[in-house]
């Protein structure tokens, strides 16, 4: 069984479509990259895909489930498909091991104990065992970013979803977080990664798709998309992205 299936999704905001016809499946311990220009519906896709937005048409998937509007569904769905953001969305009066627990704790209902001392190995696993007790403030953006990470693992996901987890980074604190990303990848975890860093994309994905305009026009093996792409709006948007 597929761990996320998209049939023929449609999503507006008003009378703009934003994703139109969007079919594609992501199988257990796959890597998919989505990439495309601003404005795509590359985000909107996650937010629907975890339940964040509601679309208009077809069929969204999760381990067999359909993602729809009821509120006990959508929580069971992100229980098994954590989302880490552009923007970390780490709770500012919480430290960084309190907020990798929140969830287990206060959603799974799990025991706070055995929760904290998952908790302490995850952040470990990211690097982050000294900066257990510090709040984000005190965090650099990657670091921040590195706890999101974490926070996601908590919930002992079947797949995470990654929207642009690097583009709200200075450049020097990327890597730090590809590096966790690719770790992640060799273990086998599923993850669905919009994102505009084409070498990760290389590197680490099954499978890439190209979006544009809300349509999903390309997709195949990164040497594929990415080295012999095949349609016209491929084309031109990577001789955008990647250097000469």
């Amino acid at each position: 069984m597929s761990v996320i299936e998209l049939k023929h999704v449609r999503k507006s905001f008003g009378t703009h479509e934003v994703i139109s016809d969007v079919s594609f499946s992501v199988e257990p311990g796959e890597v998919v990259c989505i990439i495309g220009p601003s404005g795509s519906g590359k985000s909107t896709l996650l937010r629907c895909i975890n339940g964040l937005e509601t679309y208009q048409g077809g069929e969204i998937i999760v381990h067999g489930e359909s993602v729809d509007a009821t509120k006990s569904r959508i929580r069971g769905i992100r229980t098994r498909v954590s989302m880490v953001f552009q923007r970390f969305n780490l709770f500012p009066h919480r430290t960084a091991l309190e907020n990798v627990a929140e969830g287990p704790i206060y959603v799974k209902k799990e025991p706070r104990a055995e929760v904290y001392a998952r908790s302490r190995e995850l952040l470990a696993r990211v690097g982050l065992g000294a900066k257990m007790d510090a709040y984000p403030a005190q965090l650099s953006g990657g670091q921040q970013q590195r706890v999101a990470i974490a926070r996601a693992l908590g919930m002992n996901p079947d797949a995470i979803l990654f929207d642009e987890p690097t583009s709200a980074l200075d450049p020097e604190l990327v890597g730090e977080v590809l590096s966790v990303m690719r770790s992640l990848a060799d273990e086998g975890m599923t993850m669905v990664v919009v994102t505009h860093e084409m070498g990760f994309a290389r590197e680490v994905a099954d499978r890439v798709l190209f979006l544009d305009g809300g349509v999903l026009v390309e997709q195949g093996s990164p040497d594929e998309v990415l080295g012999r792409p095949q349609n016209a709006r491929t084309q031109d948007f990577l001789r955008r992205v990647l250097p000469a």
